[in-house]
């Protein structure tokens, strides 16, 4: 009787620490930046081809020999992959002086193949490149790739893994090594996860939801929000400048089975793609972490912007973060739009125009709901504490919950991190929208004009803790008794070193 070969169950550590250490490939031949889409894109095509195998041999049991059956039910999968275009064939053809021109290849027809969902995907990887070597030193390092990827740790088969998950977190794990890495390069295209999780639950989107992220990276935060929806029940948006990281972005949606989200590439301040016949798209839930004060967002532009988002007020050339914040604001959806965005501490109380938006938005249309201090330092490449802010296109008070969640904190040697207990804090403090001594505090619009619709918490919450105060008499005579022990000690010790003949 033949023995029954069990499954080995392997961990998410164990697959997270397998492609950890396949970028070892590249490490010190190209720089972190370089190297993260060689291994990103080389995950993914390995993803594809694994779960492919996977649907082939399943039909291949159920419907043996009829190839033209079995044709006919891949192409109805989530992608389809060409003849020639999966990882098992660059493990035939390895060893050949053109691997690198065969890996591109492979990729280029799997983007022709899925223009809908994988159009460009690929985009920026080039495995042929001389900054991999000269052609021996660079086929040496493909092989060794492709080894890595070999092993039996780095199985994607759902028939192995499971669900979509645990590649998915694979994927945000090297996502977020590389952003530790990157320095200030690393906030650009990746929101920490806690932190991501803490805007996600705090924004809490309901079922049927139309969700934007207009600064969506590499699409952590969009999917943790996404995440919070019962049932999967939503629509995904998102937009992103940058080419590399959008098509990261792409990736990242596929292996969280979201691949239905659509994400456009463009300046969303200067070019925004997410539109329709009426202009701009609305949406449920907008949440983004932008980048902090840029510069040269386009400033020159804001005038004769043909949505007509700047008419509270044109923010600073040189500080875009109200410029972003104005373009969320105008894809909420009137009545019920939601708005969640994390911002430098200057928004809260810069003055000039900035000035001039914020009143606006406090006084005039009653849209801010809370202002929520975070702790220092928990943000790739930047030590600078931040907020988020929460507006409400349905808010029932005019009251702004304030809550200074600044301290509360687990510390670490390059980064600070957010605990359970302090995100579970934060937001239940949130929905209770409530007064707490020293955490929190419910300020009416009186109170906020009172300090010229300066935002800054330390205004609102009041954090002083009062000193202990000292004995001054007390500590006196503790100090006299310590001085006559020490008299004693050092007496004895003299006594025994004129022993010992010192």
């Amino acid at each position: 009787m033949a023995k029954k070969i069990e499954k080995i169950k392997i961990s998410q550590e164990e697959i997270n620490n397998t492609l950890w250490q396949a970028c070892d490939t590249f490490r010190g031949v190209v720089d972190s930046d370089g190297y993260k889409r060689y291994i990103l894109a080389f995950l993914f095509l390995k993803y594809l081809s694994d779960v492919w195998k996977d649907h082939e041999e399943e039909y291949r049991k159920k419907y043996g020999n009829d190839t033209e059956l079995i044709q006919r039910k891949l192409s109805r999968e989530r992608f389809v992959l060409p003849e020639n275009c999966t990882f098992d064939y660059l493990v035939e053809h390895k060893k050949d002086p053109d691997i690198g021109d065969k890996i591109n290849k492979v990729m280029a027809r799997i983007e022709e193949a899925n223009k809908m969902k994988l159009d460009r995907v690929f985009r920026g990887v080039d495995y042929n490149s001389e900054n991999l070597g000269h052609a021996d030193d660079k086929n040496r390092r493909l092989q060794n790739l492709i080894n890595d990827f070999c092993n039996p740790r780095l199985d994607f088969r759902p028939s192995i893994v499971g669900t979509d998950d645990i590649i998915g977190n694979a994927y945000m794990f090297l996502i977020e090594k590389f952003a530790s890495g990157a320095g200030k390069k690393g906030g650009e295209f990746f929101t920490p996860p806690e932190v991501s999780e803490l805007l996600a639950r705090l924004m809490k989107p309901q079922p049927g939801a139309k969700i934007c992220d207009p600064t969506c990276g590499s699409g952590s935060l969009l999917i943790k929000v996404a995440e919070q929806v019962p049932d999967r029940n939503f629509a995904l948006y998102g937009q992103e400048s940058n080419g590399d990281t959008w098509s990261l972005c792409k990736m990242n949606m596929f292996l969280h089975s979201m691949d239905s989200a659509r994400i456009e590439w463009s300046d969303t301040l200067n070019q925004p793609r997410l539109v329709e016949e009426n202009g701009l798209m609305k949406f449920d839930v907008v949440v983004a972490n932008p980048p902090f004060s840029l510069d040269k967002w386009g400033h020159e532009n804001a005038p004769n912007d043909i949505y007509k988002r700047h008419w509270r007020g044109i923010p600073p050339r040189t500080k875009g973060d109200f410029a972003f914040i104005t373009h969320m604001l105008e894809t909420a959806m009137e009545g019920k739009g939601r708005v969640g965005v994390i911002i430098p501490h200057g928004v809260l109380f810069r003055g000039g125009t900035e000035e001039i938006i914020r009143k606006h938005i406090i006084a005039k249309e009653k849209l801010l709901e809370a202002v929520i201090g975070l702790p220092s330092n928990l943000f790739f490449g930047t030590g600078i504490p931040a907020a988020i802010l929460i507006f409400n296109k349905a808010k029932v008070n005019e009251k702004v919950l304030f809550i200074d969640a600044s301290k509360e904190y687990e510390p670490g040697k390059r980064q600070n991190k957010l605990r359970e207990k302090d995100i579970e804090k934060i937001v239940a403090t949130y929905q209770k929208f409530k007064t707490i001594d020293k955490y929190s505090h419910v300020a009416d619009l009186n109170e906020i004009e009172r300090n010229d619709y300066n935002l800054n918490i330390p205004r609102y919450v009041d954090t002083f803790e009062e000193e202990e105060v000292i004995d001054i008499k007390a500590t006196q005579k503790e100090i006299a008794e310590l001085e006559k022990k020490l008299a004693t000690v050092q007496n004895e010790m003299n006594k025994y070193l004129k022993e010992l003949g010192f």
